[in-house]
């Protein structure tokens, strides 16, 4: 008699799997009958890149940042204040907290040289009394995101404004759905402390822009920092707003303490063009919108939001558009043609920042005139189409500081801002008190931490586009991996035409490895149904069923094929399991009818057997208590089970095993006793758990002599 459950029979089908050496082993699917609920890097060579060092990779990631502080410290230090000008914070009273005021250097210094007529200048080197932020002053800071590639780059732009941030921050994400899962779960999952996110749904903002005609590569999202002011929360008076390719090399405050310099009715912080764009001499019968000398570039914009709305700027903006669209019939910078038009009318509504606050690496700009040396760079902005691959006399230097960034182990930027009260965080504090409950001189104290550890995650790293069949068929091949597997993952992508969910394991470092690596790969690149999910490293263990549970969290067909790795689906089994006619389930099978049997046949659940299964999406999870080598896929069967499942074997279907070096957990497991007896205690607390769960029926799994 199978466990007790929801009062159904679910099914589980099953197939042979075949091992190069010759020996056998199994392919089990599985599968429930009820309903759906609504819901130029070349292909990595197979031993080259897992033996680069992760030791250090690090110590080069820290040497480069430290650098980069150091860089940092002396030009704090040449336009730091004098000790008795702190006298005067005293006079800003917008500080919450007098008391804990933190002076950061201001935006005085390298500039350009040429203020716009009408337009005030953020260059002076008057010595007056410099405006401070408040140690403990939120800084808000609004990014518009859509798609697989933007979710990339602002990851890398929140890290490189996290390492040198001293203040609390609240991001504002104008994101289409794709952007918005992605980085509602990175953000989720990464904990940093005093950083809140809200997301703004750029879907129902499109009708705002969408009658304006756009050239830019950036298409309509282009064109949504227009609507900021009535996008964004009525009481916020105040934001900063950057372009996705933008990367800082100082602490954002400095940006922020700008707007105290603000007069009149300055409502705009801008950094003058630099490049000839708007001069219009770039070639013959070239006709840019009207802008104000060079123009201004708007990948950093200071924006007063308040003092904006009462300049009733949704209707500024329209009529300019309006106006200049009857001869120019398109943008071709998006907004900031747009924000031109306007200034070019109102030049009064600008604050010119110094270009070291934009230094724009696009081909043929004057970016070199922003800096003497690298401690006058304070921002760097990506605006070529060629990216990192743009032409600059110092790109080298760019692009390492870049790609420091880049691989920087985001883990480390989780640090408490002291002395500043922050709102509960629930889910921090939950998680607190539960690592609090363990006893930290159990020998098995790090297995059972690693069951709580949160891990940062970044879904669909790479595009995905994939529907489901209309005909509720459909099954998704799930795996994960880590870096020394990667090189199977072509084989698998022949093998196998259907959609395919991977949670990877990697560092920094080595997601930017896999990104090169696919993006060398034509077999790779060639496929778009392929959901490619970073769990980032963190620990000392390989967290084996968190990672399936992530693969299985993005599947989006009816059916879900749980696989690893290292197994090799025979050609054509995607569509043999879609159209051939089984009873669901899964289980441990009996070799000699399987080798003569043309119909599927059930089996009965037996101790230690862990199969491959195909099951309906809606399946349980695997658990986490089991992480490393051993019982991770013996548990959730022996789940399956007792939730009643029925296991089928399915003929005519199989997997070939690819031989590997062992893992390092499994030489954990055969080299570490304690690693042994911790496992034995894991899988007698979960032989206790189902037995509370599901009483007398699991009983059976309490007499399981456990010798996996």
């Amino acid at each position: 008699m199978l466990g007790m459950c929801r009062g159904r029979r679910k099914f589980v089908a099953a197939s042979l799997a075949l091992i190069f050496i010759p020996a056998l082993t199994w392919l089990y699917l599985s599968s429930a009958n009820f309903t759906v609920k609504p819901l130029p890097l070349s292909p990595l060579d197979p031993q080259s890149s897992v033996l680069i060092g992760a030791a250090a990779e690090h110590q080069d990631l820290e040497l480069q940042l430290r650098d980069v502080e150091e860089h940092n410290h002396v030009l704090r230090r040449e336009i730091s204040l004098p000790p008795r000008v702190a006298t005067h914070s005293s006079h800003h009273s917008n500080s919450r907290q007098g008391n804990q005021l933190h002076t950061h250097s201001t935006e005085e210094g390298t500039g350009d040289s040429e203020a716009k007529k009408g337009v005030a200048s953020g260059n002076s080197s008057d010595c007056v009394p410099q405006p401070v932020v408040n140690k403990c002053e939120t800084i808000h800071i609004a990014i518009v995101c859509a798609g697989y590639n933007a979710s990339r780059d602002v990851v890398t732009l929140v890290k490189s404004v996290l390492f040198h941030r001293r203040n609390p921050l609240h991001f504002h994400f104008i994101t289409d759905s794709i952007a918005r899962k992605i980085l509602a779960d990175l953000f989720h999952t990464w904990m940093v402390p005093a950083v809140h996110v809200n997301f703004y749904d750029a879907d129902e903002l499109k009708s705002e822009v969408s009658w304006i005609p756009n050239k830019h590569y950036s298409g309509i999202y282009g064109l949504m920092k227009l609507v900021l002011t009535k996008t964004l929360p009525s009481d916020l008076q105040k934001v900063i707003v950057l372009d996705t390719d933008i990367t800082f090399a100082t602490d954002i405050a400095e940006l922020w303490v700008v707007f105290h310099k603000f007069k009149g009715q300055q409502v705009l912080g801008l950094v003058e063009n630099q490049s000839d764009w708007y001069l219009g001499n770039l070639w013959k019968n070239h006709r840019p919108w009207p802008a104000l000398g060079r123009g201004f570039n708007t990948g950093v914009i200071l924006l007063l939001l308040d003092r904006l709305r009462k300049l009733k700027w949704e209707q500024m903006w329209r009529l300019t558009a309006e106006r200049e669209l009857m001869s120019m019939l398109s943008t071709s910078l998006a907004d900031q043609d747009i924000f031109n038009a306007v200034i070019k009318q109102n030049p009064f509504l600008v604050h010119q920042l110094p270009c070291f606050w934009n230094v724009q690496l696009s081909d043929h700009t004057r970016s070199e005139k922003c800096y003497k040396d690298v401690s006058d760079l304070k921002v760097i902005h990506w605006n070529s189409p060629k990216k990192l691959r743009v032409k600059n006399k110092h790109v080298e230097f760019f692009r390492n500081l870049y790609l420091t960034f880049l691989e920087y182990d985001g883990n480390l930027l989780r640090r408490e801002l002291f002395g500043c009260p922050s709102e509960t965080d629930h889910n921090s504090e939950n998680l607190q008190k539960t690592l609090s409950e363990l006893d930290e001189d159990d020998p098995c104290y790090e297995f059972r931490r690693e069951r709580f550890t949160v891990h940062r995650t970044h879904v669909y790293f790479l595009h995905y586009e994939y529907e489901p069949a209309l005909d509720n068929t459909d099954v998704t091949l799930v795996a994960q991996l880590s870096m020394d597997r990667l090189q199977m993952l072509e084989a698998i992508c022949k093998h196998w035409e259907g959609p395919i969910s991977l949670a990877l394991y990697l560092s920094d470092a080595e997601a930017q490895q896999f990104l090169r690596y696919s993006q060398g790969s034509e077999v790779l690149m060639s496929r778009s149904n392929v959901g490619y999910h970073i769990v980032y490293k963190e620990g000392q263990f390989y967290p084996v069923n968190l990672l399936r549970n992530v693969a299985m969290g993005q599947v989006n067909t009816p059916y879900m094929f749980l696989s690893d790795i290292d197994f090799l689906p025979m050609y054509g089994l995607y569509e043999y399991l879609r159209y051939h006619v089984w009873t669901k389930g899964h289980a441990p099978t009996d070799f000699a009818k399987w080798r003569t049997a043309t119909t599927p046949y059930r089996v009965q659940w037996e101790a230690d057997f862990e199969p491959y299964v195909m099951v309906r999406r809606e399946s349980p999870e695997y658990d986490r208590r089991f992480v490393g080598f051993g019982w991770n896929k013996v548990a959730h069967i022996m789940e399956l089970d007792a939730q009643e499942y029925e296991f089928v074997v399915l003929p005519n279907a199989y997997m070939i095993h690819m031989p590997h070096a062992p893992s390092f957990d499994i030489t954990k497991f055969r080299s570490n006793k304690q690693y042994r007896a911790c496992l034995k205690t894991l899988k007698e607390e979960f032989q206790q758990n189902m037995s509370r769960r599901y009483g007398f029926a699991a009983l059976k799994y309490m007499t399981v002599d456990n010798n996996s």
